[in-house]
């Protein structure tokens, strides 16, 4: 393996890290007419590959205008850290999976459990990422890096990389 590959697996890892320390994404995609939506949704599951599953109700705007154009955006923020994932979602339907990720918290917000026909798996598959990563990782201390860049005239050094996925 050379450093490079090294290096690129290291990112990789780290994209899935900072995403299975987040919960709650935004999902943007387009509707029909062409405007970006930004919708929250709960992340069920972060695959080792960075996969994302979602459960979504099939007759909803956002599950039927991901059909017509699969090209999405995950993005988090969590902790002094960010992700934006760039990628395909498709909608899959796998009732097994879908108790595997089904939770009390699904249960408040989606009717009938997972054995609901109207209840699907929303996986993104990932093109490419992109993190920031403030110096800390929490939010005390990125305020108190944000203090001491201001007093000093500073910069904030974080890590911050483009991470191809394919």
């Amino acid at each position: 393996m050379s450093a490079h590959d090294q290096s690129t697996s290291e990112q990789e890892q780290r994209v899935v890290e900072l995403l299975k320390d987040s919960k709650v994404a935004m999902l943007t995609y387009l509707d029909p007419s062409g405007k970006l939506l930004s919708k929250p949704m709960a992340t069920q599951d972060v695959d080792f590959d960075g996969t994302l599953s979602f459960i979504a109700e099939r007759g909803s705007d956002k599950v039927q205008a991901l059909v017509a154009d699969s090209r999405v955006n995950v993005s988090y923020s969590n902790n002094g850290s960010w992700v934006s994932v760039a990628g395909t979602a498709s909608v899959v339907n796998d009732e097994t999976k879908l108790k595997e990720l089904w939770s009390s918290f699904t249960d408040s917000w989606l009717e009938g459990g997972p054995e609901n026909p109207e209840n699907v798996l929303v996986e993104v598959t990932p093109d490419s990422a992109e993190y920031w990563s403030a110096p800390g990782g929490s939010t005390i201390i990125s305020l108190t890096n944000l203090v001491k860049a201001k007093l000093t005239g500073s910069r904030i050094e974080g890590d911050n990389e483009q991470v191809d996925l394919r």
